[in-house]
């Protein structure tokens, strides 16, 4: 039999209901079983063959003892009140059975029973009724539709995952796993088992009837066993409570590594606004995850991958990578493996490959990367020379070596000193099957067997190490940024014009404009501006204009003012007859570099998320965008442009005049700051293009939608 590798917690009255149904120090089975096989007796064959040290209490009038354990007839007759009760029972008999628990002065429960939310309306009638009733009682509930909980560390195990078996739980761990899928559970503990991984907490959390996923995470921010967390979601309910436990985790400084499943596009629904389109599920939640500082797995190998590279994190790593390879071939495959994944592998300066050079002149190649040679390995002392150079170039954070077996070997003592009195990460890669692999790891070296996996991993790993900063500047751009009651005068449907005054009474620049109630104004307006003039549409019910045939441009004189504003006015008639008609609005026409769109949407779980990208004609084409939860400064927007593959289209590019980016970042920072003051019904702000200049930017059109808005295009 295992024995548990520490005591039990001295639980006192007031510990949790959190505690008690995550680090329980007595437990009840209510539906307990004497067969190990079936639901309500693998987890009590859990707790005797892993040495469970707390008290265990078999619920079932059929047994007089159950594993050695005396099996009482009802919860009533249990001699004390457990700190867990873990119901393996049907789902109709799950309520009556939880009020009884409430009685006895139970605190935590478990339900593993299906037949609630994921099963039809009968099922989802009595999710809300356990809803009510978590919500009642105060009682943490986890479920149901559950596989259950496992305490490693304490052998409290509850869960009836029969792989538990398959892959015991070892010493002491600081990794817990998060899953809201039972299946997604044992995949990552057994993929995560075979890495090597040493597991804390085995949790599924079902259907969420009481507990949300992030109810979890808290916990486990706050954990001092808990230094690392994985799991799997497929959709988050309280995105803010997400945001505030991911802050908790950055400050702690543990890492937080998640699959996300589920992620659709929406814009074929939201197509009232190209942001909107543009912004999908998808996007905003890589967005959130990137600025909260969780790392986002593709798949169960690459999230325990991520997980074991968080267990190294006392070593300073970054994007800026040194390959050192025994092997020139395989050095260039490692180097464009790494840069196709976003990383850098930059040249060395001239003065450290001439040291390189005349420390070791076998070496094949030095420029990086750089070349070992086998006859390197001949000489003692030498790759020590070579690593140490590396480890102390201001332009590299992280050293990644290749060798094969005994090669590796050879130098993995110099390995091992360079990153310890450089503190700088170093990565090993061995193909063969090198004895050093245990003595690298204890070292702080991590050791992956497979080129594309390492290259997969550090990916993800250094680009949260180098984000750091942004990260903490976006925290504390939050906690100072707050959202206004709602500005009155966004309470109801505004036109182009309105919306413009509204933004720019926030620091967003508007373009030369004024409102015409006809053709006769609108050219006496033109004449005002000055020509060429553009003639739109004045609707809040038609935010696509161009569609609609309501928009001109480049008009040079009064008469074609005239003509074109018939024209507009009988166009949107004809298209939207229902829409309300305010007029026109004339434009003096702009030049300038680049347009952009900067535009906020409200996603229903992380709230008022921007995009930035190319704008005009050609914003839903390319796709080209950057994302970002509010609050955005004018750092932040720097950052986001400079994400995009059509930024050299600000700085000058092919000779053309480079663009105002400084103004262009103020003016994106005041989208946001507007966006943050709008009332809750208001879904959408937009400016598209935001025309950016050789000196300064304008706002060309903008958009101010309502959560109805919809509605509209639908009709």
């Amino acid at each position: 039999m295992n024995k548990p590798k520490t005591a039990l917690p001295a639980h006192l009255d007031q510990a949790t209901p959190m505690q008690r149904l995550l680090d329980p120090r007595s437990i009840a089975f209510i539906g307990a079983s004497a067969d190990p096989k079936r639901l309500g007796g693998i987890a009590i064959d859990h707790l005797v063959n892993f040495g469970y040290a707390g008290a265990v209490y078999p619920v079932n009038p059929k047994y007089p003892e159950i594993h050695g354990f005396p099996c009482y007839a009802d919860i009533e007759s249990v001699p004390e009140v457990p700190d867990l009760v873990v119901l393996a029972i049907g789902a109709n008999d799950v309520l009556d059975m939880l009020e009884r628990c409430r009685r006895k002065g139970i605190k935590a429960a478990i339900v593993y029973a299906a037949g609630f939310a994921e099963e039809g309306e009968e099922g989802a009638r009595r999710q809300r009724d356990l809803e009510a009733f978590g919500r009642d009682s105060g009682m943490v509930i986890c479920g149901p539709n559950c596989m259950g909980l496992a305490n490693f560390n304490t052998r409290a195990i509850t869960a009836f995952a029969t792989l538990i078996k398959d892959f015991p739980p070892g010493d002491i761990g600081h990794i817990a796993l998060v899953t809201q899928s039972g299946n997604m559970s044992a995949v990552i503990y057994g993929t995560g088992h075979q890495r090597g991984l040493r597991f804390s907490q085995f949790i599924n959390t079902g259907n969420e009837a009481c507990l949300e996923f992030s109810s979890y995470l808290d916990f486990l921010a706050h954990d001092p066993e808990t230094h690392v967390v994985i799991g799997y979601t497929e959709g988050l309910r309280d995105g803010q409570k997400f945001v505030e436990v991911a802050d908790r985790f950055n400050r702690a400084n543990k890492p937080l590594v998640l699959i996300k499943s589920g992620e659709t596009e929406q814009g074929s629904v939201a197509a009232m606004s190209h942001t909107a389109a543009l912004a999908g599920n998808h996007a905003i939640n890589r967005a959130a995850f990137r600025q909260l500082g969780v790392m986002q797995a593709r798949d169960p190998v690459h999230l325990v991958d991520l997980a074991y590279l968080a267990g190294f994190r006392g070593k300073r790593g970054g994007g800026r990578v040194a390959v050192a390879s025994i092997s020139g071939a395989m050095g260039g495959l490692l180097t464009d493996l790494l840069v196709q994944s976003g990383l850098a592998v930059p040249p060395l300066p001239s003065h450290l490959q001439q040291r390189l050079k005349d420390t070791a002149p076998e070496l094949g190649m030095v420029a990086n990367p750089i070349d070992l040679t086998g006859n390197l390995y001949n000489r003692e002392g030498i790759a020590g020379k070579v690593f140490g150079a590396l480890a102390d170039a201001p332009d590299i954070d992280t050293v990644l070596v290749y060798g094969t077996g005994y090669l590796l070997d050879r130098i993995a003592k110099e390995v091992i000193e360079s990153s310890r009195s450089s503190g700088r990460l170093f990565i090993a890669i061995d193909t063969g099957r090198a004895a050093s692999r245990d003595e690298l790891e204890r070292a702080g070296v991590p050791v992956f067997t497979d080129a594309a996996r390492a290259i997969s991993a550090m990916a993800t790993y250094l680009r949260w190490f180098d984000e750091v900063d942004s990260r903490t500047h976006w925290a504390g751009l939050r906690e100072q940024s707050h959202s206004s009651d709602g500005d009155d005068r966004a309470r109801q449907p505004l036109d182009e014009h309105q919306a413009k005054q509204v933004l720019s009474s926030y620091g967003v620049p508007i373009c030369d404009e004024a409102r015409a109630a006809d053709a006769r104004d609108a050219a006496l307006a033109a004449d005002r501006l000055g020509y060429p003039v553009a003639i739109k549409i004045l609707s809040p019910d038609i935010p696509h204009k161009t569609e609609a045939g309501g928009v001109r441009l480049f008009l040079k004189d009064a008469e074609t003012v005239r003509t074109a504003s018939c024209e507009v006015m009988a166009n949107a008639i004809s298209a939207v007859p229902e829409a309300e008609i305010r007029g026109l609005l004339v434009q003096r026409m702009e030049q300038g570099v680049c347009e952009l769109i900067v535009g906020v949407t409200r996603d229903p779980v992380f709230g008022l998320a921007m995009t930035v990208g190319l704008g005009g004609v050609f914003t839903e084409i390319f796709r080209d965008a950057a994302h970002r939860l509010l609050p955005v400064d004018a750092r932040i927007a720097l950052e986001m442009l400079g994400e995009l593959k059509g930024y050299r289209l600000l700085t000058g590019y092919r000779g053309k005049p480079a663009a105002d980016i400084d103004a262009a970042c103020r003016a994106i920072a005041a989208v946001s700051r507007a966006a943050l003051a709008m009332p809750e019904h208001i879904s959408d702000v937009e400016i598209n293009p935001l025309l950016v200049k050789e000196q300064g930017a304008v706002a060309l059109d903008a958009l101010i939608l309502t959560r109805n808005d919809n509605e509209v295009t639908q009709r």
